[in-house]
């Protein structure tokens, strides 16, 4: 390991809150550092800082801690240029990953110390989007949450508990430019979108489509159920392919087979003329 020592200069610094400069010591403590690896060998910085105080008549901090800029943050051990190696381990690696790139740079992190440092990172600011995504999804039983995405980047904006209207009518008002939403069949969505943007263009995706036209198609057969029976012809009284499995007995003759199953022969003898069923 490299130990350096080091100690500030008798500088004048400014208050953190009032921004007056200032020279008079009150004390100094010592920080220990910790950089990144030189030569494959860990580094840890000794450094002595002031404590300085504030002579300003109106403002409220009496005494501060100097800092220095490139090398020391507020309650932080690392150097800004070591935390921003471990930020993009965890942004690039998450847990695990992250911690075995660590362990090869000469930063002993665990995998949790990792994911810890990662959710800490502000996000970055989500620019409106021209196609937004609107989608509700089960949180459980019946408690569900709604999930706003850009449509072009396919990554997440926005992310709340319930399915209200004018929660996604204002969310719309306050991010104006939304051109094309996409949304489910939901009434509850397009009341809200109706009222937040009401120039945007309504629209449902692919996926939507599907389930909507395959409900509708099982609706449609479930109420014309009773005319398949008019539909199906009458089977002719001839025996079943000898590797057609079913539940008859050996003393069933075709023509009895044919009057117990009408349906099933009707399927043999449209599958035998090649007809799609």
């Amino acid at each position: 390991m490299v130990r350096i020592a080091a100690c500030t200069r008798e500088l004048t610094v400014a208050c953190p809150d009032c921004g007056r400069g200032s020279a008079r010591v009150h004390s100094r403590y010592d920080r220990m550092l910790a950089d990144v690896a030189a030569g494959g060998r860990p580094v840890l910085i000794g450094l002595s800082v002031r404590r300085l105080f504030c002579d300003s008549p109106g403002c409220g901090r009496r005494t501060f801690a100097e800092q220095v800029e490139g090398l020391t943050v507020r309650y932080q051990r690392r150097s800004p240029l070591l935390q921003h190696l471990v930020e993009m381990a965890g942004v690039l690696l998450a847990g695990r990953g992250g911690a075995r790139l660590l362990q090869i740079l000469k930063v002993p992190l665990s995998r949790t110390s990792v994911l810890f440092h990662l959710m800490r990172l502000p996000l970055p600011p989500a620019a409106t989007p021209r196609v937004l995504g609107v989608d509700d999804f089960a949180l459980y039983a019946d408690v569900y949450g709604t999930l706003l995405v850009d449509a072009d980047t396919r990554l997440p904006i926005e992310l709340w508990a319930g399915r209200d209207a004018e929660q996604l009518a204002a969310w719309l008002r306050t991010h104006p430019g939304v051109e094309v939403v996409c949304r489910d069949g939901s009434l509850v969505y397009r009341q809200g979108i109706t009222d937040g943007a009401p120039a945007a263009v309504q629209v449902s995706d692919r996926f939507h489509l599907w389930q909507g036209l395959s409900k509708r198609i099982g609706d449609i057969a479930a109420t014309h159920r009773g005319c398949l029976v008019v539909a199906v012809p009458e089977p002719d009284p001839a025996p079943p392919p000898a590797n057609a499995a079913g539940p008859f007995h050996q003393a069933d003759t075709p023509a009895r087979l044919a009057r117990r199953y009408p349906r099933m022969f009707a399927h043999w003898r449209l599958t035998a003329d090649a007809v799609s069923v």
